[in-house]
């Protein structure tokens, strides 16, 4: 590779010294994410309910370029604005907000309850909306013409079809934070903020782990994929990295599933 493709690629894919903030960060595909941002020079924040799990993050990445993690609560509208009023403590600008925490709930239909529907629908698409509100003035001081802003809101494949895991509240939220992604790409546009969704499928992570009991069950859920594999640090993380650099700049509004073909060959 000679110095000028590299310069070029360096300019298309480059997002050191962008301020990033992922959500739910300290674990599965909020792990993956924020460690490929940390890698690729990003100044990176991650947010999680754990205090521990935060200080472990922390540890493990911060060998590999910046990253701070802060314990947050983001199950309440209170707690989206103590981590807003954090970042804008230490950062006067934020280039990319990955709103990736949140939360299932599997149960048969005639038990579900509104327990499970409310804690789902709180986290996984009330508190982005709100976060991604109080976050607006650092996200708008960041974003320009030539180098526009980037929220990403992970969503699941779930959000676009069906499954057998009769996980209600969750597929109505995906469903409903890829749609509220929508209007928020238009409504952002001349603030130059790009709005896009990634809808992840199997990821390997606590989430999915009742999918992984025994190698056996392992075995069986990877033959069921297209590609006879789950997602990997590289896939969703690269996906980030595209939408929040020069080489995605002219792309806002869309959901990208990354899933090796679930949606689109299964």
């Amino acid at each position: 590779m000679t110095t000028a493709s590299t310069d070029f690629y360096q300019y298309l894919f480059d997002v050191r010294g962008k301020v990033a903030l992922v959500t739910g960060g300290t674990r599965g595909i909020g792990f993956m994410i924020a460690e490929g941002l940390v890698k690729a020079g990003a100044r990176v924040y991650v947010a999680s309910r754990k205090a521990e799990a935060c200080e472990e993050t922390e540890a493990q990445l911060s060998p590999h370029g910046f990253c701070v993690a802060i314990p947050s609560d983001l199950s309440t509208i209170d707690g989206c604005k103590t981590l807003a009023q954090d970042i804008n403590t230490r950062e006067d600008k934020l280039h990319i907000l990955v709103n990736n925490a949140g939360v299932t709930w599997s149960e048969d239909i005639d038990a579900f309850h509104e327990k499970a529907w409310d804690k789902v629908m709180d986290l996984d698409v009330k508190s982005p909306f709100f976060l991604t509100q109080q976050l607006l003035p650092l996200i708008r001081a960041a974003a320009s013409p030539d180098n526009r802003a980037s929220i990403i809101n992970v969503t699941s494949v779930n959000g676009i079809r069906p499954s057998n895991l009769r996980n209600y509240s969750y597929v109505a939220a995906k469903a409903g934070l890829g749609q509220l992604s929508q209007q928020l790409a238009s409504d952002l546009m001349s603030d130059c903020i790009n709005v896009n969704v990634i809808a992840p499928g199997l990821f390997k992570s606590k989430m999915t782990a009742p999918l992984f009991t025994s190698k056996d069950a392992e075995a069986q859920v990877m033959a069921s994929q297209p590609m006879k594999r789950g997602g990997a640090m590289e896939d969703v993380a690269g996906l980030v990295i595209y939408l929040s650099s020069k080489a995605g700049g002219f792309i806002t509004g869309v959901t990208v599933p990354c899933d090796g073909g679930v949606t689109s060959i299964n």
